[in-house]
């Protein structure tokens, strides 16, 4: 199939495969009444694909519809979608269509199809499956023929396993699944839309068009583009209108480039399934451990002014805290301990106990210990050990400490 005079129609700048390929489907596919289920990631250009599957359908003289389901507040979108009687809720003065009846004989397009409510996610599934729908407000059911297509950026099985997705909806809609490709897949177009983007800026404001030098030319393609083709075009328009040097180093080029965390930590599509809520998690995860550590430095440093207070008594202490190993040997068989007092000879009996080398049981020891001696009150408790009073608590709550 020759795909070029799509792209010249809509204005499709590229020449990867994935990008040929994700095209080709969409026509492919336009002359039936299959529902398209189109995936990718924010600012790749996944609304071009709905209207090259209207365009080139038998309904291409109808009305074509486009909803950004996320847009719209929960407690209005079932209004927006399928229309309201007189009445129905406060303010609904008269009745109004929805876009499904607007729509009829032609296509809707719902993008972020994936923030739907689950209420209305029940009412889509209707639609698609009976072509019915009912107002709110109303008991009698109409009928509608509507092409429906939709788009997301999440992972749509993951919302399903977590309960956020009705599958049968997700299998309903993902008739025919269309892949946009994001701007790190198809790195052979990075230069080329940053070429046609600073021709539009240069038209635009009368000015030269910008270039890139060779070292900022790899800089461009290394870099990540987390916004995609969105991003990429900001970006030209912002140096066409900022820069007096119409040639742009790496140096310069860098400048603009966001150096958030975020924007260096790669991310796949497809088979891995990884996704930008993959990344908090691992993120939150790498969070959790840092504070864990500095909780344990914090006992430690706790421990070792003890020792040293311990150490500066004449009488034996009176906190119930446990005297702390002063020297351990023999640490194959396990740890001799020498307490405070006893002779240095090796000569001497020494004591042998199995010593428990796990941190955790530590830290819940001393955590006892601390609210024992305090009788209970975190607070003090928690000034005591070192640290905050909300870790305290997430602590007794974890290990269940009475």
């Amino acid at each position: 199939m020759n795909i070029q005079p799509i792209k010249q129609r809509f204005g499709i700048i590229g020449a990867s495969p994935l990008l040929d390929r994700a095209i080709e489907i969409a026509a492919q596919v336009a002359p039936t009444d299959l529902s398209v289920l189109i995936s990718g990631e924010s600012g790749s250009g996944k609304e071009v694909m709905p209207q090259i599957v209207h365009a080139f359908s038998a309904r291409k003289h109808g009305p074509y519809i486009a909803v950004n389901c996320g847009a719209i507040p929960e407690g209005t979108i079932d209004s927006e979608l399928f229309g309201h009687e007189k009445g129905s809720f406060t303010g609904a003065h008269e009745a109004r269509k929805g876009y499904f009846e607007v729509a009829n004989g032609g296509t809707i397009f719902l993008d972020e199809v994936g923030e739907l409510p689950l209420t209305t996610q029940v009412r889509l599934l209707r639609v698609l499956e009976t072509g019915e729908f009912i107002r709110v407000g109303s008991s009698k059911a109409q009928k509608t023929n509507v092409r429906v297509t939709a788009a997301t950026n999440v992972n749509m099985l993951q919302a399903v396993q977590r309960g956020r997705f009705r599958e049968d909806l997700y299998y309903r809609l993902n008739t025919v699944p269309i892949h946009v490709p994001a701007l790190r897949e198809r790195k052979e177009d990075i230069h080329l839309l940053f070429r046609w983007f600073a021709q539009e800026a240069a038209s635009r404001y009368k000015a030269p068009a910008i270039t890139l030098t060779g070292e900022a030319q790899q800089l461009l393609m290394a870099y990540r583009w987390p916004g995609n083709v969105r991003q990429l075009r900001n970006l030209v328009e912002q140096i066409s209108v900022i820069e007096k040097d119409r040639e742009v180093t790496a140096t310069t080029l860098a400048s603009y480039l966001p150096t958030e965390s975020t924007a260096l930590i790669p991310t796949s599509h497809g088979e891995n399934g990884k996704t930008g809520e993959a990344i908090n998690e691992r993120e939150l995860i790498f969070k959790f451990l840092f504070d864990m550590k500095s909780d344990l430095n914090a006992l430690k440093e706790q421990v070792r002014l003890l020792n040293s207070g311990q150490r500066g008594m004449s009488t034996p202490p009176t906190t119930p805290f446990p005297e702390k190993l002063l020297y351990a040997h023999g640490a194959d068989s396990g740890m001799s301990i020498r307490m405070p007092g006893e002779a240095d000879d090796e000569d001497v009996d020494h004591t042998e106990v199995e010593e428990s080398l796990s941190l955790e049981e530590k830290e819940r020891e001393l955590i006892q210990k601390a609210l024992a001696k305090h009788r209970g009150k975190r607070k003090k408790a928690a000034e005591e050990l070192g640290i905050s009073e909300r870790t305290l608590y997430r602590k007794i709550k974890e290990w269940d400490i009475q």
